[in-house]
């Protein structure tokens, strides 16, 4: 039999097909990473934070789990590796879940929101600090300079001794105490696991699973099933938090590591802050002039960020 070759036709049929599913993926996870925290909101009514947490991150990992089985990513030698992944399970999920949660139950969703978009500023401050390769530019330490101010402005400290105030500082340091952890759990990755020969999809399932198991050592379960009362809110938790704002939002972003690469795949959290905020307004919270400020201000700095690591990357490419 003779095969008929791919014609120009063809393969741009393919490319449009390609591209339209990493925009949609991006659409997605900006939505999925901007819902969180009305849902984690409506849940925290009901349930304690460590209780989200710990429904959170069993319905992101059985998905995780059925399609690392089919994958047959899931290997005996990789236990050698159980430090690693415990490590990850503790500061880049069970932690950072647990924190966020926690200041999202003390904070209005879309200030909440917000300030967990700030992870990259923490990651690339933390990168310049501690690996050698990765080198800061003027722009990068411009960005972090920003983004400091928007968060600043989020956090409105000067209205903390007014009567009536409306932002909790302990809100704003447990979201930013999670952003940063989060952020940091990226130079342990290229410490780390990168040089290991590991699909990511088997390095999330064991994090995600190890995770799982260390907050249900350490949760109170008394009053759990007080989520069902709302079917609102329990379906905001299963639903949004669990299958898609974890098991999905992980498949989704590393079909985007796949495709454009680390730096790219990483763009979508640029719409977090504003998915969150325009949900938190669309559900009667109070956007003022201060708080779309602070979104543009934060926004810009993570936008001065990759443009400084554009820079840092095409200086490296260029042949001395």
């Amino acid at each position: 039999m003779c095969s008929i070759a791919a014609t120009p036709l063809d393969n741009d049929y393919r490319l449009d097909t390609i591209l339209k599913r990493i925009y949609a993926a991006f659409v997605l996870l900006g939505l999925f990473g901007g819902s969180n925290f009305i849902y984690t909101k409506w849940a925290a009514v009901l349930v304690s934070p460590g209780q989200i947490s710990l429904l959170r991150v069993f319905l992101g990992f059985v998905p995780l789990a059925i399609l690392a089985w089919r994958n047959e990513v899931i290997r005996r030698d990789q236990v050698r590796y159980l430090h690693h992944f415990s490590v990850m399970a503790a500061l880049a999920t069970a932690f950072t879940y647990f924190a966020m949660a926690k200041g999202t139950s003390l904070l209005p969703s879309g200030i909440a929101g917000v300030l967990g978009g700030s992870s990259p500023l923490f990651t690339v401050l933390a990168s310049g600090l501690f690996l050698r390769h990765e080198k800061m530019n003027r722009m990068m330490v411009c960005s972090v300079v920003v983004g400091l101010t928007g968060m600043v402005l989020i956090a409105r400290p000067w209205e903390s001794m007014s009567a009536g105030d409306t932002i909790s500082l302990a809100g704003v340091a447990w979201i930013l105490a999670g952003a940063m952890v989060f952020g940091l759990s990226y130079i342990y990755v290229r410490r780390y696991l990168s040089p290991l020969d590991i699909a990511p999809l088997a390095i999330v399932t064991w994090q995600t699973g190890l995770a799982f198991l260390m907050l249900l050592l350490f949760t109170d379960l008394s009053g759990i099933s007080q989520i069902l009362l709302d079917w609102r809110a329990a379906a905001g938790l299963a639903i949004g938090l669990g299958l898609l704002g974890t098991g999905a939002s992980f498949v989704l972003y590393y079909f985007l590591l796949q495709e454009l690469g680390a730096v790219a795949a990483s763009g979508w959290i640029y719409m977090t802050p504003i998915v969150a905020l325009l949900i938190g307004w669309a559900t009667g919270e109070r956007v003022g002039l201060l708080e779309i400020l602070a979104v543009i201000v934060i926004f810009g700095s993570i936008a001065m960020l990759e443009v400084g690591r554009q820079q840092v990357a095409r200086k490296e490419a260029v042949p001395l």
